[in-house]
């Protein structure tokens, strides 16, 4: 299944020479460009600038490594603690720099950047593999004739689950949150689903229990940032209002885990990213209240388990009172 350009590997990073190129999710897709990074305190700004986002991160920490690859253990170790530090809430990327640099220690300094390659090539090829699980178990979930709300951009699992239903003959129409400050929802999630033959239709982000109350909607659908043992969520702002909108319309949330955080014992311990505020007071350059007010951006909203019906990991579909049993 070819995924929509925004998320193939070489469009989120690439290595030009000495530099790490990401692609610009902020400009996308009216432009489809890079920002050139030449250290990796460029790189970790860049992340925090959200030129890059979501999985994002992820596939442009691991190429980063690769950039560095013959480098000193200890600048390794230095780089894999900035770029872990540039997003907090999202723990997948932080866990996976923390194994390889665990390896890395255990191996002798000579053949280290071969090492170090292969090794990414072993975690990518597994997160691919994980992708596509999850891809089938989200299709399952999926009947004929759905109309799914979303959140934010969920990237592989939930594209995947769509086109994976796609090819079996269901027809599923999704709804697509605009997803401000940055509109994540209109200029990714929405071009993307569009790229790839998925009927959607895009909607401000306060009118998910409009066409609940209406009962358009069939399935809420949404990537997390990390899961705890018990069940409990982050995820984009703005989910936590539609779960529970799902809650009380009896219409299934299917949350995407790809790798609950088995740090974290319950919801008490996820640190939730708050920006800057002045980030939702414009949308793209454009001024939409007066410079003198101030704004509030938590960015994740932390979900109750008791408002999710179904997390699909690469291992299965759990309830959320499964997880922790499932990941210890």
């Amino acid at each position: 299944m070819k995924l929509p350009w925004v998320l193939q590997k070489n469009n989120i990073a690439r290595i030009k020479g000495d530099s790490l190129l990401i692609g610009d999710r902020r400009l996308y897709p009216f432009e489809r460009s890079f920002v050139t990074c030449k250290n990796v305190e460029e790189i970790a700004s860049a992340l925090k600038e959200m030129v890059t986002q979501g999985g994002g991160p992820l596939q442009v920490a691991l190429t980063t490594l690769r950039l560095i690859a013959n480098s000193p253990l200890a600048e390794i170790k230095r780089s894999a603690e900035l770029l872990s530090n540039s997003r907090p809430t999202n723990t997948t990327m932080r866990r996976t720099l923390v194994a390889i640099v665990e390896k890395l220690e255990r191996h002798p300094s000579k053949g280290r950047g071969d090492y170090l390659n292969a090794l990414i090539d072993k975690i990518e090829e597994a997160y691919d593999q994980d992708y596509l699980a999850m891809g089938s178990f989200g299709s399952a979930l999926l009947k004929d004739g759905d109309v799914v709300l979303t959140t934010c951009f969920a990237e592989h699992s939930f594209i995947l689950s769509l086109i994976k239903a796609q090819e079996e003959g269901k027809r599923i129409k999704v709804l697509v949150p605009e997803t401000r400050p940055y509109l994540q929802g209109s200029r990714l999630t929405a071009p993307s689903l569009d790229e790839v033959g998925i009927e959607v239709e895009v909607i401000t982000d306060a009118m998910g229990a409009h066409f609940m109350e209406r009962g358009e909607i069939t399935h809420y659908m949404t990537a997390c940032d990390v899961v705890a043992m018990d069940g409990t969520a982050a995820n984009k702002v703005g989910s936590l209002a539609n779960a529970i909108g799902a809650a009380y319309y009896q219409i299934p949330y299917t949350n995407f885990a790809l790798s609950p955080d088995t740090t974290l014992a319950s919801g008490a311990g996820i640190l939730l990213e708050e920006r800057d505020g002045s980030e939702i007071l414009e949308v793209r350059g454009i001024a939409t209240t007066l410079p003198t007010l101030k704004g509030r951006y938590p960015s994740f909203d932390k979900i109750d388990p008791k408002l999710i019906t179904n997390i699909v990991t690469p291992k299965e579909i759990f309830a959320p009172s499964e997880v922790g049993e499932a990941y210890r």
